[in-house]
């Protein structure tokens, strides 16, 4: 199995993962009566909850898969496959009494084909960043979404989603400078990735204890996919097969314009009743 083919089993792997998770993270805090507002609430009940700690450990179980996407395919693809996890929850969101409308599918089936499109254009990935340049920035964004947390925690679903995306975003970001030898802006970097991870994951049940899984999940789909796309091939050498450019920017295109139909639908829907 080439390093390519590895790296699209692992990220459809985490994608199931991820897909599955989100629904049963959206079960367990809907069971509370109170919206978990505040952080240190919500950890300290997390902890106790079984339903919570194994939405956790299958979302840590798709992150390694998802890590080592990252290393062997370039960013964009890899957030793109995991991205795949959209469909995987409206399917699975019957789970928690929500159905999906034709045009809810049809947007899904829009992610779907994006995410194809990007798959086939895909080069080869860049390499380990490890400056302070890399890091940093890294550091102001774990402490921006916490701040988003302290003072947006009463805001509607899909705008806590897409929160959680830039933070998923940031964790997917900040793998990619983890590396040896093991320096500082390393360890700035590695303890990056855990600090997104439990911020987002909070603010995406915030985010799915009163909206639609799927209203709140398509727009951190969008923020996942499309910031670590044009941040990978920006600045961290990920490359696009000779050629394919157009597909890989229409299928991003593809990809989010279905994740924002799906998620302002829902919402309509979740209006109107």
């Amino acid at each position: 199995m080439t390093s390519q083919a590895a790296g699209l089993l692992t990220g459809l792997l985490a994608a199931v993962l991820f897909g599955l998770a989100a629904v049963a993270q959206a079960r367990a805090v809907r069971r509370g009566a109170q919206r978990p507002s505040r952080l240190t609430d919500f950890v300290a009940h997390a902890v106790r909850d079984p339903l919570t700690m194994l939405v956790v450990l299958a979302y840590l179980g798709g992150f390694v898969l998802h890590a080592v996407s990252i290393y062997l395919v370039p960013l964009y693809l890899a957030q793109v496959l995991i991205s795949l996890s959209l469909p995987i929850t409206a399917l699975a969101s019957r789970r928690v009494d929500e159905e999906l409308a034709p045009g809810d599918w049809a947007g899904v089936l829009a992610v779907t084909a994006g995410l194809v499109l990007v798959a086939l254009g895909a080069g080869e990935p860049g390499e380990v960043v490890t400056t302070w340049t890399f890091a940093l920035p890294l550091a102001a964004g774990v402490l921006t979404l916490g701040l988003v947390g302290l003072i947006g925690s009463g805001w509607a679903g899909p705008v806590l989603g897409a929160a959680a995306g830039l933070g998923y975003a940031g964790s997917a970001l900040a793998v990619r400078g983890v590396g040896l030898p093991f320096e500082a802006a390393v360890v700035v970097a590695a303890l990056a990735v855990p600090l997104f991870g439990l911020l987002s994951f909070w603010l995406y049940s915030l985010g799915m204890h009163a909206d639609a899984v799927t209203a709140t999940t398509a727009p951190l789909i969008v923020g996942q996919t499309a910031v670590p796309a044009l941040l990978g091939v920006w600045l961290l050498g990920d490359q696009v097969r000779d050629g394919w450019t157009a597909s890989v920017v229409a299928g991003l295109t593809l990809a989010v314009a279905g994740a924002v139909w799906v998620s302002r639908s829902r919402v309509a829907t979740a209006t109107a009743s």
